[in-house]
């Protein structure tokens, strides 16, 4: 049996840049040659950790405040006249009508706008940053609208102009670091969008205090100030943002920090730039991978939970007998328990080089917060605590799955489909939970708790589903690697890439 060859190494990149550039390392021992690699990639990281993660991070960040400032600025005034709901004279359902009918177009725009951003034709900061800025515009607009028609108007366009933004935020993320590092960057990528609704709360409680200023409703200068902040910083996104990494601004990366950079992700996926194999493959052939779809399914069953937290939690807690203002800063510790738990996990998960089984562990904990809401504990302070147990299941799953399809996917497209559809397809899940927090059922909304609790059930199964198929295939590889000849080696394109699980 043929000999399995091993992937590249930081060997194998240093002769490919010796043969490159044509210099030799004479005169220079390998110590002091793999100092100076060293200092030049601690240098790249450095500045993509600098430039890269924030900007992505700050521009998902709002686009996460704008989605879910409308909880706080309902829970504000729940059946109160001047309240969000009785203003503006919604229906019964209207509230959760307002929820899904941002995510129509959302969900629909994702793939396609993720492909405009990939083919490079708009330069990515004017992309992003001109978005997040009509954005802005369309969130203070929800302060001002005088109707229910209005608002749902609003929620559409904001549907529409969002689109492009998390899909496209993950995408460049993508671009940027090789398979290993991508783990801990998507966790400080999620973790600025847990901060938009950590301080929406404090924001909120704070905004309170300007009810009746300028003949406006509370919960209107929630809508007004949250929108002029996204205004505000999507000039600097559109400054800010670097381009695709072929075509990193001097500012950001010199011309020999940019080629190593290259190499680097070229050693982690394999070629992917024009005319590679990898940029060669149909498009109907990514669309039906089953590595999206599947892990994109996982993303859903967990998205569930979040979406209910998000949407929800300021309700749920205003029912648990706090004040609307007091529940507005409860719901701080929540998310701050969930940035912390997704720190820890993304961190081991990178650190040991294995995904599947903290996310199994996290959905454990996800099980058990679910089932305390299901069973509808009597004591206040263990349903809150099991709001804690849900928030630390979930948002550690959310960036390590996102890694997880990032590090198992290759080529532009493969990447700009698979961000798009997890990110678009996954936020399906407020379709539901925007329709089964039945108002008629509160405070036990037994439907939206057991709805909760089976796609968290279903989660767990997806997920052992995915490792085992990923651990196959990998097997599979492996012996069709062993029988190729060395002639074969050389024209087979995925001969280093292996999935990870």
């Amino acid at each position: 049996m043929a000999e399995i060859p091993k992937p590249f190494s930081r060997d194998h990149l240093r002769l490919e840049e010796r043969a490159t550039s044509g210099t030799s390392a004479a005169g220079i021992s390998s110590e002091e040659e793999e100092q100076v690699e060293r200092r030049l990639d601690r240098a790249i990281r450095w500045k993509r950790d600098l430039v890269v993660v924030p900007v992505m991070g700050c521009l998902y960040m709002l686009l996460f405040l704008d989605r879910t400032n409308i909880a706080n600025a309902r829970s504000l005034g729940i059946g109160q006249p001047d309240g969000l709901e009785m203003a503006l004279d919604m229906p019964a359902n209207g509230y959760n009508t307002a929820l899904w009918v941002f995510y129509v177009p959302f969900v629909l725009a994702e793939v396609p706008a993720n492909l405009l951003l990939g083919s490079n034709r708009i330069r990515p900061g004017t992309f992003l940053g001109g978005q997040m800025f009509l954005l802005g515009i369309l969130g203070m607009c929800q302060g001002l609208t005088r109707s229910y028609g209005g608002l749902l108007a609003v929620r559409f366009l904001l549907g529409v102009f969002e689109a492009a933004l998390p899909a496209g935020a993950t995408y460049m993320i993508s671009t940027y670091y090789t398979r290993r590092e991508a783990a801990v960057r998507f966790a400080w990528f999620f973790n600025f969008a847990l901060a938009g609704p950590l301080f929406s709360g404090l924001l909120a409680y704070a905004l309170e205090t300007l009810d009746g200023a300028g003949g406006y409703e509370g919960w209107r200068w929630i809508f007004i100030v949250e929108g002029l902040m996204t205004c505000f910083l999507a000039v600097f996104v559109i400054w800010l943002c670097p381009n695709f990494p072929r075509h990193a601004q001097s500012w950001f990366l010199t011309p020999h920090e940019r080629d190593r950079l290259i190499r680097q992700l070229e050693v982690s996926r394999g070629a992917e730039a024009k005319g590679s194999a990898a940029d060669g493959v149909p498009m109907w052939k990514v669309l039906v991978d089953w590595r999206i779809h599947l892990l994109t399914l996982c993303f859903f069953c967990c998205d569930i939970t979040a979406a209910s937290i998000s949407s929800f939690s300021p309700t749920i807690l205003t029912e648990l007998g706090w004040t609307s203002t007091i529940a507005q800063l409860m719901t701080m510790p929540v998310w701050a328990a969930g940035i912390v738990a997704t720190f820890f996990v993304t961190w081991l998960t990178s650190h040991i080089n294995l995904r599947a089984p903290f996310l199994l562990v996290c959905i454990a904990l996800q099980l058990v917060g679910w089932s305390i809401m299901v069973a509808y504990v009597p004591t206040a302070g263990v349903r809150y605590f099991a709001l804690f147990l849900m928030a630390m299941g979930t948002f550690p799953q959310m960036s390590v799955l996102m890694g997880w399809l990032s590090a198992n996917l290759r080529g532009h497209k493969y990447l700009a489909v698979g961000m798009a559809w997890m990110v678009g397809f996954g936020n399906c899940a407020n379709f539901v939970t925007s329709n089964v927090f039945i108002t008629e059922e509160r405070p036990r909304y037994p439907t939206g708790f057991a709805t909760g609790l089976a796609f968290t059930v279903l989660g767990f199964v997806l997920t052992s589903t995915a490792f085992v198929l990923l651990v196959a295939s990998n097997r599979r590889h492996d012996r069709i690697r062993a029988r190729l000849t060395d002639a074969e080696r050389e024209g087979y394109d995925e001969l280093y890439f292996k999935f990870v699980y």
